[in-house]
């Protein structure tokens, strides 16, 4: 597998998964400022032109939740993803899409758009971030109870942006412990230093 990334960026989250994973696996840096995203072979791999991208072989995938969710599934031996048929499997499908409502919760919030409840898929700011909050008082230390997962990567990094990178949300006291926990793993310190260029590789 081969990592398409660029320092201080969502890179963080692919970089996390893949470290979490536990195989080798090569990293290119995209430099934007040469325009390398706008190549034609860059934008084979991601139509978007932008970070993070994966390669396996054949196979091309852009979104950082997606290369997440691919990896999980590529790498079964490092138990990342319930298995189809696991009662687990679908709160860990549940968080993993869930994300995609922090996001828009980062928007509404930052850009200070008013939209009713009703009419919003991801509901207002305060409920997105409640519902992780609930979900972590009544289960264990991770979004599926007892078991780290992807779906931690997708929403702990998040948090972590949202907290700590942003500014934007003010966690409560059982969305903290779970960042800190999720910070702790040596993966994440791994990826974090990636992430930063910090080994100049």
């Amino acid at each position: 597998m081969k990592l398409y990334y660029a320092p201080k960026t969502r890179s963080l989250r692919a970089f996390w998964i893949l470290e979490e994973a536990g195989r080798p696996y090569e990293k290119e840096e995209v430099d934007f400022r040469a325009g390398k995203h706008q190549s034609p072979e860059y934008h084979r791999i991601n139509p978007m032109e932008k970070v993070p991208a994966l390669t396996d072989g054949e196979v091309s995938v852009a979104e950082s939740a997606a290369i997440c969710a691919y990896v999980a599934e590529r790498c079964p031996e490092a138990n990342l993803a319930p298995a189809i048929g696991d009662p687990l499997r679908g709160r860990y499908l549940h968080w993993s899409f869930f994300r995609a409502n922090i996001e828009a919760a980062f928007v509404q919030k930052i850009a200070n758009v008013q939209i009713p409840p009703s009419q919003a898929g991801w509901g207002d700011f305060d409920r997105v971030f409640n519902a992780i909050d609930e979900a972590l008082v009544a289960g264990g230390p991770w979004i599926l109870g007892e078991r780290f997962s992807a779906a931690d990567v997708l929403i702990g990094g998040d948090l972590y942006f949202g907290s700590e990178g942003m500014k934007i949300v003010a966690l409560k006291p059982a969305s903290a412990a779970y960042v800190r926990r999720c910070t702790e793993r040596p993966a994440f310190k791994r990826a974090w230093a990636l992430n930063q260029n910090e080994t100049g590789a």
